[in-house]
């Protein structure tokens, strides 16, 4: 069975844009910042996550948060292709369903390869996620 889900959980790179469509509705986009495990060298890397929602409600929710705020969201990645036909353009996003503020345990994790204890391997466990976005 297919499945697209998708769970992050990260920090709010900037406030969220509203775009109106021609239809009438509203997009709104923002970016995740999700870190990465340390790289060998130390620097710790990180990825910018495109999200967007055409959920009012859901789009409330991150309009709420500041930069910076911890969020989660959950949805589904989409491939979305713009522009005539002889100059493609093919942006990845997550099309968030639901979204909410999450409070961070840990403000910053642990090295997992510093001290080689078991405590430090315990941010790279995921937690236990009791509902994921219904499939659409």
């Amino acid at each position: 069975m297919d499945r697209n889900e998708v769970l992050l959980v990260g920090r709010l790179s900037a406030p969220v844009e509203d775009h109106p469509l021609p239809s009438g509705d509203t997009v709104s986009k923002w970016r995740i910042i999700v870190r990465r495990r340390r790289h060998r060298r130390g620097a710790a890397l990180t990825d910018s996550v495109p999200c967007v929602t055409f959920n009012p409600e859901t789009a409330a929710v991150v309009r709420a948060l500041k930069p910076r705020d911890y969020i989660e969201v959950t949805g589904s990645f989409r491939c979305r292709v713009f522009g005539p036909s002889a100059a493609k353009i093919w942006r990845y996003e997550v099309e968030v369903s639901s979204a909410r503020p999450y409070e961070a345990e840990l403000t910053e994790p642990a090295d997992p390869v510093g001290d080689g204890g078991v405590g430090s391997l315990a941010v790279l466990i995921p937690r236990q996620v009791p509902y994921l976005a219904p499939a659409v």
